[in-house]
């Protein structure tokens, strides 16, 4: 008879090891809490506005094609794929950079801010196109189980990158704090200060200029809509609103799970929820890892968002646009060093109808606020409302328009929603920051130390916060089950 599993949670990497486990030959049965898969990734629909309410960026978009590949599907079978051009604007105080959707147009875009630049910048992105290939294809597809994943011949001759940080490399490399700062941007994508990035990860950088930035038409749910698809167009059973509430362990082997208050027997447990929470599922004897372990790591930033329906085309904006007239090391202190809220924060501000009209009914604009937060602050109706005055009153200004009487409504989610939705430890957004004390195998284990057959997966363990690590942490943990389970 085929083992059968259970995965609580349908984010992406739940989704991604469903379909590895099933094309494994596992029985293979998901339960989501939410009425709706995805996990984080989820979509808010409303007076024909349609938003992402979860990750917002499509890059690495060979990642995403690997994955359906694996399947002998492609991307293109289930969703289109446009490349943003441009990829996203800058807001300074004083000046507007523009990332082009070629290294070309990069290069001409730093000359104007800083003459002689985009020689080093040039020489940055192919060390970081080299790293790239390092990570992408030796170093994340190990399981974190050992010290020795991370010696390869590559990384060998390049071990000083991974005490050297992104901060230091590029200041060595430029002096405008404009082109600083969008070159440190990308690694806020791992969940750290670039000060506290080691500088390996400049493969960020070349996944941003290098592979460029993408949109699926329709929003990033087209992704998650199109992994539900391929699982059960092979034998996946998916479950919404089934709420896991306790995995059940005889003999230190996991044997059934609580669902909705009834025991579902299975052979083998996989939990895709937040780490944490999946440990609080057991009892205490078999959780791995204490709630003094948990408060000394360092957690990817929460984030404060706000969905908001315009009712007229805004001007002087691109898809993705990011506000970065404020202090980016202040903002970093106030998340990382001492966590409030902040002062000035930076921020971000997406409109997909920009480029997809889907997205919004007829001369109307989709607007998706993010402002990064420490995990864990006080969440209170009061304090959102103030920070939407903030950020509103810094858009009107920075793009030059009045939209006060544009809003048709508003919705905004933070630490309290995180935690209410998805279980998310103090509320974060992303997860376990990619710091060199938090990379590979120094992260929380995809196999249990404590209890026979009970796996994890997602974004606090390895390789780490974001879409594309995710779908790989599907694969890892689905690889390994299958090593010791289906002699």
């Amino acid at each position: 008879m085929k083992k059968t599993i259970a995965i609580i949670g349908s984010g992406f990497s739940a989704l991604s090891a469903s379909s590895y486990l099933k094309q494994y030959g596992f029985d293979v049965s998901v339960f989501e809490k939410n009425s709706t898969v995805g996990g984080r990734a989820r979509q808010l629909k409303k007076d024909g506005f349609t938003f992402d309410i979860g990750p917002s960026w499509y890059w690495m978009p060979d990642i995403f094609e690997k994955f359906f590949n694996d399947f002998g599907k492609s991307t293109s079978d289930y969703y289109q794929l446009d490349k943003l051009s441009p990829a996203y604007k800058i807001f300074f105080k004083d000046e507007i950079i523009t990332i082009g959707d070629t290294m070309d147009k990069i290069c001409t875009e730093f000359e104007r801010i800083e003459p002689g630049s985009s020689k080093p910048l040039r020489q940055f992105i192919d060390k970081a196109a080299t790293n790239y290939d390092i990570a992408i294809n030796k170093v994340v597809l190990k399981p974190g189980i050992s010290p020795f994943e991370l010696v390869t011949p590559e990384t060998a001759t390049r071990v000083d990158q991974f005490f050297k940080t992104i901060s230091g490399d590029v200041r060595k490399k430029f002096k405008n704090p404009k082109l600083i700062s969008t070159l440190e941007f990308p690694v806020l994508f791992l969940g750290a200060k670039p000060s506290n990035t080691p500088s390996f990860y400049s493969f960020m950088n070349y996944a941003d200029f290098g592979l460029g930035t993408w949109h699926p038409r329709g929003g990033m749910y087209e992704v998650i809509k199109a992994m539900k698809s391929l699982a059960e167009g092979l034998g996946v059973k998916i479950y919404t609103n089934s709420a896991v509430e306790k995995i059940n362990v005889e003999q230190k082997t996991a044997t059934s799970i609580k669902v909705n208050g009834e025991i579902k027997t299975f052979d083998i447990v996989l939990s895709g929820a937040d780490y944490h929470h999946s440990e609080t599922l057991l009892d205490e004897a078999f959780r791995q890892y204490s709630e003094t372990y948990w408060s000394k790591k360092t957690f990817a930033p929460s984030s404060l968002l706000f969905y908001v329906g315009f009712n007229k085309k805004l001007k002087n904006i691109e898809h993705h646009n990011l506000f970065f007239d404020t202090s980016f090391e202040t903002h970093a202190e106030e998340i990382y060093d001492n966590p409030q809220w902040p002062k000035d924060p930076l921020f971000y501000a997406n409109f997909p109808s920009v480029t997809d009209t889907s997205m919004a009914p007829k001369d109307c604009e989709t607007g998706f606020f993010l402002i990064p937060i420490a995990p864990g602050i006080e969440d209170t109706d009061e304090i959102r409302a103030q920070y939407f005055d903030i950020i509103m009153s810094r858009f009107k200004k920075l793009t030059q328009q009045d939209i006060s009487n544009s809003i048709i409504f508003k919705e905004s989610f933070c630490v309290k929603d995180f935690i209410k939705e998805y279980n998310s430890y103090k509320g974060n957004a992303y997860g376990m920051a990619n710091t060199l004390s938090q990379t590979a195998f120094l992260r929380p284990k995809l196999k249990s130390k404590k209890v026979k057959n009970l796996y994890f997966t997602g974004q606090l363990t390895v390789p780490g916060p974001g879409v594309p690590p995710s779908l790989i942490s599907g694969k890892l943990v689905a690889q390994l089950i299958n090593k010791y389970h289906n002699q």
